[in-house]
Parts: C-alpha cells; structure tokens; sequence
C-alpha cells in the first residue's frame, strides 16, 4: 500500500445546501432538544415548529429572531443557511 501524503488530499467540496428547515432540525437536535424543548424556549407552538422543520410555512422575521435566541445564533445563520454554515457547530 502506498504512503499517503496529506498534501494529496484536497478538502471536500459542499455538495448540498440545507433547506432552512433542515438547519432548524439540526440545530435543535446538536442541543439534544425535541420540539417540544424548543417550543418552549422560543415561544412557538410546537406544531408550528414541525411544520417549519419540514418546510411546510414560511419562517418569516419574527420566528427567525425568536428561534436565533433560543438556539443562541445571529438570524442569518438560519435564515441564509447557505452563507452561514460555519455558526452551525458554534451552536453545539
């Protein structure tokens, strides 16, 4: 077997971009909390929180902001998935 080299290697490109709803999913779960627990934090109805991790209603600024302070996080990183990945694993 031939010795590798970590030069070799190049790092992985993103090949997927979470849905916003798939981020609030993530988010909830890397803090060990069911919908129910973030419901809670953030004052919005744990159907409704469903409903948004399966991107079935819209999350809209004011829920942005209110799931932000319960996950700790600027609202971008859940709105704007795409450009605010890194804020994901600051959140765990």
């Amino acid at each position: 077997m031939p010795k590798l080299n970590k030069n070799d290697f190049a790092p992985a490109k993103q090949h997927a971009t979470p849905t916003t709803g798939e981020v609030i999913r993530m988010l909830r779960e890397l803090k060990g909390w069911t919908q129910q627990d973030l419901a809670k934090r953030c004052a919005i109805d744990s159907t409704n929180i469903s409903s948004m991790e399966h991107d079935r209603l819209d999350i809209g600024k004011k829920r942005a902001l209110q799931l932000a302070r319960a996950f700790g996080v600027h609202p971008a990183a859940i709105m704007f998935p795409e450009y605010e990945a890194e804020h994901m694993q600051k959140a765990a």
